[in-house]
């Protein structure tokens, strides 16, 4: 699996809104392009995105900027990634339910979607919440901590 650059940059944006977000004062598309070294014009195309999946709300004007739409402990990893890139895994652009394979690829089907079960599990299991407090929940630290992980092969 292969996380974009647009859905990185999403996770990244909308855990600087819930970091940096004080009441009801948004924050400038600039400052979070800054803090996270995201280039701005790409932001605000994400940002657009992020609005019309109801995520963040948007105030234009000199005191506009950008807001979370829900609490943090409302919004998953996985509605952030499917907002800006859509389905979480896909093959061939499709949704693994929606393949077919004949013959000796019919195994195929069951595993892909074993693959999208997983990695669903962790993504809508994550909020911005936990991330904020690292407080990452205890089945994905401990993914995160076996040494296999961490290696390339």
């Amino acid at each position: 699996m292969r996380i974009s650059a647009r859905a990185d940059y999403a996770v990244r944006a909308v855990l600087e809104l819930a970091v940096r977000q004080e009441g009801d004062d948004p924050l400038k598309a600039e400052a979070i392009a800054a803090a996270q070294g995201i280039p701005h014009k790409f932001l605000e195309g994400i940002l657009g995105d992020l609005r019309r999946a109801g995520i963040v709300d948007s105030r234009r004007g000199g005191g506009g900027g950008y807001r979370l739409a829900r609490e943090p402990s409302a919004v998953t990893v996985a509605d952030v990634i499917r907002a800006v890139d859509g389905p979480i895994v896909s093959v061939r652009g499709e949704r693994p339910t929606g393949l077919t394979y004949t013959g000796s690829a019919q195994p195929l089907l069951p595993l892909w979607i074993a693959l999208r079960a997983n990695v669903r599990r962790i993504l809508e299991g994550v909020t911005l919440a936990d991330i904020a407090a690292d407080a990452l929940p205890e089945p994905v630290r401990q993914l995160a901590a076996e040494p296999a992980a961490w290696e390339n092969p």
